[in-house]
């Protein structure tokens, strides 16, 4: 299976810019049933959408004010992204970052905000150069500045801020550590939780803490051989009670089902995931899936393919052709699982 099956065309006017007005407006194209052709509704149809007994899951990692513009004693502009605590090291405001341009940037660095001494850049962990694309370990001299100097980063395809940094927050952000956000869950508002709940259907939560890699496009010339990134997760184990009880699990986004399927698959309720879900993958938890539109050749994409098989291009191609808006701040799609043994 070669990565050229995970190609199409994505219009630059497809990409979003700007989220749904109203959160729930945002169009969802509906697939639950391969008998039937797909519906074009809104996530605020999703509570007739759904039944009594559906379990909705959803990630409520929370995403951290990551960005932080600094600049070197000599005026150059650096960019360091922080993507969590530094592990393996003493003392408090130790992160782990990308820091760019990393080469011009010599582990011993101070970076500046205006004129006060912000950080110190060193090295990767355990080493004394930078590691994978430009990722270092970056000591603050002051814990809180960290978080008082950062901004919330946006993907690369968004060229404009947002005027409320919270419409990239879900409802359900609870716990900090994401670079970016769980975008299905993006759709939701407190009204729409309520009539899902009087519909019948329950709510559960994982915190799986997306990193910056969840952009990247899968570059191996075969699936089987990218190296996953890491994220760290939590399953509460009165999710997995509730999902085993639950008529159907409806996972909220790819990174619901990548928490769920890492717990069922390693029975630990919380640590790091590399699981990479392609293929033929034996999905354990998950019934259905509510997730955005996925940039071509990505991880993202391959893990539709694995769910709901090779219609994810004709619904891909459908959406293109009714105007649905694609990415982070893009319009959804609800797909159920493939029947075993159907899967490309």
């Amino acid at each position: 299976m070669g990565l050229e099956r995970f190609d199409y065309e994505l219009p630059a006017e497809a990409i979003a810019q700007r989220p749904a007005r109203i959160r729930p407006q945002a169009r969802m194209l509906v697939a639950l049933d391969e008998a039937r052709p797909p519906r074009h509704l809104t996530v605020a149809d999703l509570a007739q959408v759904l039944e009594p007994g559906d379990l909705l899951v959803v990630n409520e990692s929370r995403v951290i004010p990551a960005r932080v513009r600094l600049s070197k004693a000599t005026g150059g502009a650096v960019e360091v992204l922080l993507l969590e605590p530094a592990p393996d090291t003493t003392g408090a405001g130790r992160w782990e970052a990308l820091v760019r341009p990393s080469r011009r940037v010599p582990p011993g660095t101070t970076l500046f905000a205006g004129d006060e001494p912000a950080c110190e850049v060193g090295g990767a962990a355990g080493s004394s150069g930078s590691g994978p694309d430009g990722r270092r370990i970056v000591r603050f001299f002051d814990e809180a500045l960290a978080g008082s100097l950062g901004e919330v980063p946006l993907p690369p395809y968004i060229r404009q801020p947002l005027d409320d940094p919270e419409r990239y927050q879900t409802v359900f952000a609870r716990r900090s550590g994401s670079v970016a956000a769980p975008t299905a869950g993006l759709h939701f508002d407190a009204e729409l939780v309520d009539r899902c709940r009087r519909r019948g259907v329950d709510l559960a939560t994982v915190d799986l803490a997306v990193g910056p890699d969840t952009f990247r496009p899968v570059k191996a010339a075969r699936p089987e051989d990218h190296d996953m990134h890491s994220e760290r997760y939590s399953v509460p184990a009165s999710t997995l009670e509730a999902c085993a009880r639950a008529r159907r699990v409806v996972a909220v986004g790819t990174t619901t089902v990548r928490a769920l399927e890492s717990a069922a698959a390693t029975g630990q309720l919380q640590g790091r995931t590399s699981l990479f879900i392609h293929g033929r993958y034996p999905f354990r938890v998950v019934d259905a899936l509510l997730t955005n539109f996925h940039l071509p050749r990505s991880s993202l994409l391959l893990l539709v393919d694995a769910f709901c098989g090779e219609r994810w291009r004709a619904l891909y191609d459908l959406a293109l052709a009714e105007g649905y808006r694609f990415l982070s701040f893009g319009d959804a799609m609800l797909v159920s699982r493939v029947a075993k043994g159907s899967g490309e």
